[in-house]
């Protein structure tokens, strides 16, 4: 148990090693950000790949806090709040989806600025509900009960879950990025990658539009 000034930071090590396990396969589970990093990477190169993970690292971050400071209680509580920010979160990545393969059809088109793209990375993770639902349900069951302040483990849990997940993700982008720069000079390959990424996230917006709280 790592403690500093009689606050624990973490749980016991028989604890903390399966959450971090846990963490680790729920990390490398293919989902809506995921699917953007890969994109994102394969479309923009292995700075964007980087770049979009970052922005859905922050997302994740927000999430964290969220949890930690019980906002995501209320989140839960609220059936509308969860459907309106549900719905704005499908929106967005049909939005997404319908400008990968638009964008796709101008071979001349400039790259997505920097900013442009970490914005909609962390939008693609903020506008998703299922998130916050899911730290509210997951880093709580790592916390030790006899913790002198339980919300403090829970942000640390959080913080590297957020790591190892922003750190797959960026790899992730890279291989994309390296994936797309041998194979994208195929013409029939590179239509056909964009238009399964973009398949792939109206999928997820559909699935994200049906979710309902649990």
């Amino acid at each position: 148990m790592l403690d500093i000034g009689g606050y624990e930071l973490l749980p016991d090590w028989p604890r903390f090693a399966a959450f971090a396990l846990a963490g680790l396969a729920l990390n490398i589970v293919p989902g809506a950000d995921m699917t953007f990093v890969i994109t994102a990477g394969a479309r923009g190169g292995r700075r964007a790949g980087v770049i979009a993970a970052l922005g859905i690292g922050v997302g994740t971050f927000a999430h964290i806090l969220a949890a930690v400071l019980g906002l995501s209680a209320l989140l839960m509580a609220s059936e509308t709040l969860f459907d309106a920010l549900k719905l704005i979160g499908a929106a967005y990545l049909l939005y997404v989806a319908v400008s990968l393969v638009r964008g796709g059809r101008d071979a001349g088109a400039a790259p997505v600025p920097a900013h442009r793209l970490f914005r909609s990375a962390v939008l693609v993770n903020l506008t998703n509900p299922k998130v916050a639902l899911f730290f509210l349900a997951f880093l709580p069951q790592f916390v030790d009960p006899a913790a002198r302040v339980p919300a403090l483990q829970i942000l640390c849990l959080g913080l590297w879950f957020n790591l190892i997940g922003t750190l797959v993700n960026a790899l992730i982008g890279v291989g994309a990025a390296g994936a797309a720069a041998r194979l994208g000079r195929i013409r029939w390959f590179a239509r056909a990658a964009r238009w399964a990424a973009a398949t792939l996230l109206g999928g997820l917006a559909v699935q994200l539009a049906l979710a309902e709280r649990r």
